[in-house]
């Protein structure tokens, strides 16, 4: 059954897809550039299905399965590819989701992400959070981040996962990775352990429950430097899920203390690129004095605007702005620009200013030669 699964898997890598879905009574697909694809028409039976959880996981594992009814695990196809593998029960029978974990890191640079990620990675202390939707990409940013720390600074980093998905090797720093379920027994465990092991650098894979959020709150309070995620599409949500996992009486408190260490928040949307591949629209919130005031006070709906004005100054910038440089840059259609904006009617002006702007340009661009083309006459 493990070679099924294997040739799915390279059918997977060889079209360029990120996700395997196998369900239970169903056809196989792969998510390709986003859309979700059939991969001949063939149905695959929860008995099949069964073998392959069978023949990939430790007897342990699959015991847990069968009583959990879900399963997180990585999955080594070969040397250049890896999988972090989610197995759930449905009305249909077992389905599993496999997602390919590049081996090879990129760097910010190949990710071409803003400058100012870079310079969120050398900070000293403080709480960064990535967030966006399952798929948008947070795990590769982080990675990515991670990987500038570990190539350019002498620290030691603490990572704890569930699972464990890209592989750092130690170069200027020590780097301690741990699965929650193999190497810890959860999240808040590992955080409470990783404060006594001397790191410089925390990444919790995710803020799951109200311990870990504490835990990690208190550690970017301590001066260490905290990175984690959370499934949330904006800023300002990022901040009101945080503060609203806690009780009405603690509120006011965390708010306080969010206000003091979040250092940054990173919001992730993929959009659909002209030539038919996916670009990163990020959302970009940076700590200023004037963000600590609007977090402290409770004024969240003045976030956005103020993230827009602290676009030249900080580096920051709205999904919006974000949206615009893609479609300056060519790589979107207005189409994709409208689907994606956070206010389609502001968007609409916005992209009027840039068309105005190319007009004249182009305008200037033409009298130019012109005169260039007059002086060579002459």
């Amino acid at each position: 059954m493990e070679k099924k699964l294997q040739f799915y898997l390279k059918n997977l890598v060889h079209n360029g897809g990120s996700d395997l879905h196998l369900k239970s009574g169903s056809i196989i697909r792969l998510r390709v550039s986003g859309d979700l694809l059939k991969l001949g028409d063939k149905k695959i039976s929860h008995e099949e299905l069964d073998g392959i959880a069978q023949a990939i996981l430790t007897k342990e594992q699959y015991e847990q399965l069968t009583t959990t009814k879900e399963l997180d695990c990585t999955y080594v196809l070969d040397e250049n590819n890896r999988f972090r593998v989610n197995f759930f029960y449905q009305l249909d029978g077992l389905s599993a989701v496999m997602r390919i974990i590049p081996v090879k890191i990129l760097t910010l640079e190949e990710l071409k992400l803003p400058a100012v990620i870079s310079e969120l990675s050398e900070m000293h202390r403080g709480l960064i959070l990535v967030t966006g939707v399952t798929g948008s990409g947070k795990s590769t940013t982080l990675a990515a981040m991670l990987n500038h720390i570990n190539s350019t600074m002498k620290k030691h980093i603490i990572t704890v996962e569930d699972p464990v998905e890209f592989v750092h090797p130690d170069k200027e720093s020590l780097v301690s990775q741990r699965g929650v379920g193999q190497d810890t027994l959860s999240f808040a465990n590992a955080l409470k352990g990783a404060l006594r092991e001397d790191p410089d650098i925390i990444l919790v894979g995710e803020m799951r429950d109200l311990e870990t959020i504490e835990i990690a709150l208190h550690a970017a309070n301590t001066g260490h430097l905290v990175f984690s995620t959370l499934h949330t599409l904006d800023a300002k949500e990022t901040i009101n899920r945080i503060i609203g996992m806690f009780p009405q009486e603690e509120q006011n408190r965390i708010r306080i203390t969010l206000a003091s260490v979040l250092s940054g928040v990173i919001c992730q949307r993929l959009v659909k690129t002209i030539d038919g591949k996916r670009a990163a629209a990020l959302e970009i919130m940076i700590q200023t004095p004037r963000i600590v005031d609007l977090i402290a006070q409770n004024r969240d709906s003045e976030l956005l605007d103020t993230i827009e004005e602290g676009s030249e100054i900080y580096g920051s910038q709205s999904f919006d702005q974000a949206l615009i440089s893609l479609y300056r840059d060519k790589k979107i259609s207005d189409e994709v620009v409208f689907e994606h904006a956070t206010n389609p009617s502001d968007m609409k002006l916005k992209l009027d200013d840039v068309h105005a702007n190319e007009k004249v340009n182009n305008n200037e661009d033409n009298t130019s030669l012109d005169i260039f083309d007059l002086k060579e006459l002459e």
